[in-house]
């Protein structure tokens, strides 16, 4: 399983996503104080989310 790790802020293109309130706010308070981005984190949780389904695929 591949570990998350808080992403510096790479090239991105605009894609509008709605997200639970709750969640909005554990993804602030996970950034906060780093130099990442909430669509960077995003990002980097998704690529860790489709590398874990294609391991469990798999596997």
């Amino acid at each position: 399983m591949r570990e998350f790790h808080i992403p510096k802020i790479p090239a991105t293109t605009n894609k509008s996503i709605r997200f639970p309130n709750d969640v909005i706010e554990g993804v602030e308070e996970a950034i906060r104080g780093t130099d990442c981005s909430f669509s960077a984190f995003v990002i980097e949780a998704t690529r860790v989310a489709l590398a874990n389904l294609a391991e469990e695929k798999d596997g």
